[in-house]
């Protein structure tokens, strides 16, 4: 098992390698596209651990206070859903084409796309609260145990 992880992790530095060879003979000409392609980059990651992070832990904390312990799971899952799809539909939202055009992409209509999936989502949220709820409503309480002595 050890050796397995090894050779993972090698090959994962040997890509890590690759990868950055080939930035840096993409960024190694200074241009004025290589300031932006850095900032792409690195301001992906920084923006994801200054805004979405800390707005995504702050929505589950208030969502998982607020909401009953019924419909918690699928509003958490809902949401989550929903960010990750706005994520990847956020190209092509953004411009009509993406970065490149993809064959059979460019010719759907994005928003109603995204808005008809995001549909089915909360759709399929709200049907497993009502369900959860009635389910947690019909489930016979069991009575305390008798005979337990109090310490």
């Amino acid at each position: 098992m050890k050796i397995i992880r090894i050779l993972l992790a090698l090959a994962g530095l040997a890509a890590l390698g690759f990868g950055a060879s080939l930035f840096v003979d993409y960024a190694a000409p200074v241009w004025p596209e290589s300031f932006k392609t850095v900032l792409w980059i690195g301001g992906g990651p920084i923006v994801n651990d200054a805004v979405f992070a800390p707005v995504a832990g702050v929505l589950g904390l208030l969502l998982a206070r607020v909401l009953p312990a019924a419909w918690r799971a699928p509003v958490q899952v809902g949401a989550v859903l929903t960010a990750v799809l706005g994520f990847i539909a956020f190209p092509l939202l953004w411009r009509t084409y993406g970065v490149i055009p993809k064959p059979g992409l460019h010719d759907g209509n994005t928003w109603a796309g995204l808005l008809l999936t995001l549909a089915v989502v909360w759709a399929v949220v709200i049907l497993t609260g009502v369900a959860r709820t009635v389910l947690a409503q019909r489930k016979p309480r069991r009575p305390a145990a008798k005979g337990v002595a109090a310490q």
